[in-house]
């Protein structure tokens, strides 16, 4: 293990969907063979075209004020207040729920094609006599909007999408800010968290051939990817889906089993490493890379952990479904299915993304504005329950307990929707829980200690391994062990760092999966951190007959968590135990190792 080299002081939304019975700098990176910039995003924003995000009271942003957000334009988010991102953002996806998706601002202005519809003049005018709404409000306002011919109307939804794309052509702008087109598939089978973000690499003219799919088409992730199979078939565009929320399935995101309770089979198995490449690792509805009870000797594993419920709130989490709600020992699943069907499901990039439902993408303790329109602002914002039921033997997920992330970084030739959609296509992404660090991780044989210290690391990287989200090449030379070349750099206005780890998930001879979390730089000075920690780390447990993957996971000094900057700022105090401090991280996509044939 290296020192450091330090280089100075530089679920009420989602359980709607049941009620209703739905069944970095803007610079262009260089001209090189390989990316040299990491461009800022949010893949996981939804808007007033939300159903749910709309009755919770954002019913004036719309995806246009979104991206104007995210572009660091000041917002008036109403009652006198305005607010405006540090620092902007290099790209982002307004993921506006597929179900009802633009239905109620349609309602709400009373227009035309949604008012031939009784149940559209029933909701409109639930709206003009109750106003605000509370939550028996939006129990009985959701049961209105429970008209599947209203729902299933292709010309409105025609409507609805053409105008969430005009949006997102107009606010794109190739090199400067990306506007990605996308949207939320919101399958939740009797409470089971299934959720991805649809993502596109194109524009409208090829987007807008088809209407997006959603839970109401098919709640089977199997049926989204067939979608997507003759969409690239008709469009010959590109596409792909984002789980998200894994933590709050029920151990369904990454089971052993397919949708039907069968065994994953070979061509399951081809088909969803292709269309997900890609998982949302960290975001306000809590963390999902790994759980305590899944990593007991992580003494950094409790983080931000939601593990009460499941995502509408009606379910208990039983210990037996961890295993399939967390990335980690999906990734260590991964493994023991790709011995017996010779392809691996869960071949899983990382990226983080905050599903505000504000339209405001903000990751950051210092300016958290909530998931909903109702935590924007105000003193009793920490208050109250997550979700509305109660489950038996548990307990709610608490307002407090939410979580100021996360953002996507992504290593790509220039800031593109096509250069973007690329890099997560070969996992080239991080997730971070808010700060933007910059970090590199690239896996190989050939390593030295040196290449640690050499001005060129990233030229080094490229050119003896393969970066974050690769295959190891095969082993150069007889008894060789994998290196890593691993360099993180501090949030220009962020925390200080404390340690990269690396993470290691095999499968043994005998079938048994394992893992095991290295410390593989620590800062010279623990108390202040480092600006900058960097390592060429080996691996020395290496079994040449065991496949593995690693990943880097980077940790920042504790810092303020966003209930103590609401403590100081608005003289309140936090409900009774609060977390008032976090420990700050990124994770990176892994590197694959596999054996030999």
């Amino acid at each position: 293990m290296r020192k450091s080299r330090a280089i100075g002081a530089v679920g009420i939304a989602c359980w709607l969907f049941s009620v209703v019975h739905f069944g970095g700098s803007r610079a262009e990176a260089e001209e090189t063979q390989h990316p040299t910039h990491v461009y800022w995003g949010d893949t996981h924003v939804h808007s007033s075209f939300s159903l749910d995000a709309n009755m919770f009271g954002n019913t004036e942003l719309t995806p246009e004020s979104a991206y104007r957000f995210a572009r660091g334009e000041v917002l008036d988010v109403g009652a006198g207040q305005k607010v405006r991102l540090a620092r902007p953002l290099d790209f982002l996806v307004v993921a506006d729920h597929a179900e009802l998706l633009g239905f109620l601002p349609m309602i709400r202005s009373r227009d035309p094609e949604v008012m031939r519809y009784a149940a559209a003049g029933r909701v409109a005018r639930f709206f003009e006599e109750k106003g605000s709404l509370d939550s028996t409000e939006i129990i009985e306002l959701s049961q209105l909007l429970g008209d599947p011919q209203m729902a299933a109307d292709p010309e409105l939804r025609k409507t609805a999408w053409a105008r969430s794309l005009e949006i997102s052509e107009r606010m794109n702008e190739p090199g400067v800010f990306s506007a990605i087109i996308g949207y939320e598939w919101s399958s939740m089978p009797d409470g089971h968290n299934l959720h991805r973000v649809v993502v596109y690499r194109d524009g409208a003219d090829k987007a807008g051939a088809t209407l997006p799919y959603s839970s109401m088409d098919s709640s089977d992730p199997e049926d989204l990817w067939r979608f997507f199979e003759r969409y690239e078939a008709q469009t010959g565009g590109g596409i792909l889906a984002i789980p998200h929320n894994s933590n709050l399935s029920r151990g369904w995101m990454f089971g052993l089993d397919d949708f039907k309770g069968d065994p994953i089979t070979r061509s399951y198995a081809k088909r969803r490493q292709h269309w997900e490449p890609v998982a949302e690792v960290t975001q306000i509805k809590g963390d999902s890379e790994t759980h305590p009870f899944l990593s007991p000797d992580d003494e950094f594993a409790d983080f931000e952990t939601w593990d009460e419920t499941d995502i509408p709130g009606t379910g208990k989490v039983e210990p037996r479904g961890l295993p399939g709600d967390y990335v980690r020992s999906a990734l260590k699943r991964g493994l023991a299915i790709g011995a017996a069907t010779g392809v691996n499901p869960y071949k899983l990039g990382m990226i983080g993304s905050t599903d505000s439902h504000t339209s405001l993408a903000t990751a950051d303790d210092d300016n958290y504005l909530g998931k909903t329109f109702q935590m924007v602002s105000g003193p009793g914002r920490s208050q109250g329950n997550f979700f509305e039921s109660r489950v038996a033997g548990g307990e709610d997920t608490l307002n407090w307990e939410q979580a100021a992330s996360g953002y996507a970084g992504v290593w790509a030739s220039e800031n593109t929707r096509a250069a973007l959609f690329d890099a997560f296509r070969r996992r080239e992404i991080y997730a971070t829980t808010g700060p933007r660090m910059t970090v590199r991780f690239f896996g190989g044989w050939r390593f030295e200690e040196s290449d640690a210290e050499s001005r060129d690391l990233v030229g080094v990287g490229y050119a003896k391994g393969v970066p974050m989200g690769g295959d190891l090449p095969r082993r150069e030379f007889e008894g060789g062990v994998p290196t890593f070349l691993i360099s993180a750099g501090k949030d220009p206005m962020g925390a200080q760092l404390d340690r990269i780890q690396v993470v290691k998930g095999w499968r043994d001879s005998s079938g048994e999966l394992h893992e095991r979390v290295y410390d593989a730089v620590l800062a010279r000075d623990r108390s202040a951190g480092a600006a900058e920690l960097t390592s060429r780390w080996h691996d020395p447990d290496f079994d040449a007959t065991e496949p593995a993957f690693y990943y880097a996971r980077v940790l920042e000094v504790e810092t303020r968590r966003w209930n103590d900057y609401d403590q100081q700022r608005l003289g309140v105090e936090q409900v009774s135990g609060a977390r008032m401090t976090t420990r700050e991280r990124a994770y990176t996509s892994p590197v694959w190792y596999e054996p030999e044939a």
